[in-house]
């Protein structure tokens, strides 16, 4: 392993891996200790034994934060939603997972496709700063979007202000969908959230151990297997990077 990846990836002796708590499919669980489990920590521990140092765990309660937090030395890989907002700061490797992002409608609601939500009068409740709301942001044109912190809190709002729809995880919205009776998740997507690793930009070195190491994670089955393992539904491995 070559002196500088190390030096740029784990300069403190210990791979720093910034963890998004809020992400049920990624992060499933705690190990006795408290750490956190599935398959975001199961891919940064496998880059630390790669490396030949130790993982440490620095986690966060939102992604927003985590990004936030590329410039404060507190981690030295982030795992979280790959976006272009995100990436001016963060260099980031393709996905090792897609997850995809649809819409719920309540009982009795005309819109029956995607391609009818984004219109005048139609209040859409999200998750602020969530990798899907960033996308929604940049796309959605006519809509109003109703950004909450936190995937409850716009559930909530959804429900209480009878909001038009409401954005999330297709996993997720089907565990919301039985809480709210006779409520309709649509067909299809309107993005795939694309979980990246993410490194400093002047990290060049080590960004580019963390692309090789993602491409053959995916090609190898290992990310099969930590998704496996880890017993998640909902979550795919990403296409080989171009």
């Amino acid at each position: 392993m070559s002196p500088e990846i190390i030096a740029e990836l784990a300069p403190t002796g210990v791979l720093r891996a910034g963890i998004n708590l809020s992400n049920f499919l990624l992060v499933t669980g705690r190990s006795p200790s408290g750490d956190p489990e599935g398959v975001s920590p199961s891919m940064a521990k496998a880059i630390a034994e790669r490396l030949g140092v130790p993982v440490r765990y620095v986690p966060f309660p939102k992604p927003g934060l985590l990004a936030d937090a590329v410039d404060d030395d507190v981690w030295d890989i982030g795992l979280i939603g790959a976006e272009p907002q995100r990436a001016e700061k963060i260099a980031f490797t393709a996905a090792y997972t897609e997850i995809e992002a649809t819409y719920l409608v309540p009982a009795g609601s005309p819109i029956t496709a995607i391609d009818q939500v984004d219109r005048p009068g139609i209040r859409i409740a999200v998750s602020a700063r969530s990798a899907y709301d960033l996308w929604l942001v940049r796309n959605i044109k006519q809509a109003t979007l109703v950004q909450v912190e936190g995937g409850p809190a716009a559930v909530a709002k959804f429900r209480d202000e009878k909001l038009e729809v409401l954005a999330g995880l297709r996993p997720g919205l089907l565990t919301d969908q039985e809480a709210l009776p006779g409520s309709r998740i649509l067909d299809g997507q309107f993005t795939a959230v694309q979980q990246a690793i993410g490194t400093q930009r002047r990290n060049s070195a080590g960004a580019a151990f963390l692309s090789a190491f993602v491409e053959e994670a995916k090609a190898s089955g290992l990310v099969t297997k930590f998704i496996e393992q880890h017993k998640v539904r909902g979550l795919s491995v990403a296409p080989r990077a171009a």
